[in-house]
């Protein structure tokens, strides 16, 4: 897996289209008194081509040395389904919000607005890899 820093987080935002996307695997685990969360989204890659509707990948994050995370499913969201997915780099601490919320045009959002999400995770680490299609 490739370490995402923070100075990179930008450019991988956009490089896939988050908008749409679903969680196809969330698994939280734990080690030694830390905890680690992977998930498994399936997403689309940015467009490069006008002509062409690009197919969509599976992109695996891994947050390590997790210090807060919560997931929480309402009865009026559908399971797996992701509005969008935001980043956020916080006094060395990666934020991951899976379900990203609407802020004003020109808004940066802070601690507080992913701390107020159902569902996002902040860690010491971020990783990444694309999966490779099975078959």
């Amino acid at each position: 897996m490739k370490r995402l820093h923070s100075a990179d987080l930008v450019q991988f935002a956009r490089k896939y289209r988050f908008v749409g996307g679903k969680i196809k695997r969330l698994n939280v685990g734990t080690r030694k008194g830390t905890a680690t969360i992977v998930a498994v989204l399936l997403v689309r890659p940015a467009t490069r081509d006008l002509g062409a509707t690009p197919k969509p990948v599976k992109l695996k994050l891994e947050i390590s040395a997790v210090e807060e995370y919560r997931f929480q499913k309402r009865p009026t969201v559908a399971a797996g389904k992701m509005s969008d997915l935001k980043f956020g780099y916080f006094n060395g601490v990666f934020f991951v919000n899976f379900d990203a919320w609407g802020l004003p045009a020109g808004e940066i959002p802070g601690i507080h607005d992913f701390r107020a999400s159902d569902a996002y995770a902040a860690g010491n680490d971020l990783f990444w890899e694309e999966v490779p299609a099975k078959g």
